[in-house]
């Protein structure tokens, strides 16, 4: 049986309650949930470092799951372009898919440019407190440029590529950043030994 809360909005759509819920699902997995979001310019390194935090987390026996801003387009939101509202659309799709699967009690790593802070707002207001941390991929423009791993920059610079974050759109960096990681100076396993501390300060892992 499941108990039932009338939704607010629509008087014809209930929110069920099930037996089996959040904590009983962390608990079964011996780990807090979390949504640790990922932002930063293009080629800063975000699903790199994303994808290796996850690898390590897999490796010490922990639950998690990767959203990769690219992947979603396959799917998810295949049927969004990159004007403002679609953007907007993206990432509070995208949040919604992490509060779910933190629900399932899972440590989810999200990796997008997001580059406005009141999106990056949004998805933290979904969430309880404590369970969004912000991960700021702090990486120099001119060294995004350099590494530019799908020849963004150069399209964008050519005006192949319309309102491109850094470029001829503004990127708004976090301004309280829960984890804060200067990746143009540092490498890889660095990167991810300062997200695991982080993670275990917080008594997630």
């Amino acid at each position: 049986m499941t108990s039932a809360i009338r939704s607010t909005s629509n008087d014809n759509i209930v929110w069920h309650t099930h037996k089996i819920d959040k904590a009983h699902r962390a608990k079964q997995k011996k780990q807090q949930p979390g949504v640790l979001w990922f932002t930063g310019l293009s080629g800063a390194g975000k699903s790199t470092i994303a994808g290796a935090l996850e690898h390590r987390l897999a490796e010490m026996g922990y639950h998690t799951y990767l959203l990769d801003g690219d992947n979603v387009r396959h799917g998810l939101c295949q049927d969004l372009g990159f004007s403002t509202e679609d953007r907007r659309e993206n990432i509070r799709r995208i949040g919604e898919v992490a509060k779910l699967m933190a629900d399932a009690g899972l440590i989810v790593l999200s990796a997008f440019i997001s580059p406005h802070r009141h999106e990056r707002r949004l998805v933290r207001d979904m969430l309880p407190a404590g369970e969004f941390l912000e991960v700021f991929v702090d990486t120099p423009l001119d060294e995004c440029e350099r590494r530019d791993p799908k020849g963004l920059y150069k399209k964008a610079r050519a005006g192949e590529i319309k309102q491109f974050t850094g470029i001829d759109s503004e990127y708004e960096q976090p301004l309280n950043a829960e984890i804060h990681l200067s990746a143009g100076h540092c490498d890889v396993e660095q990167l991810v030994d300062q997200c695991i501390d982080a993670l275990r300060a917080r008594n997630i892992i």
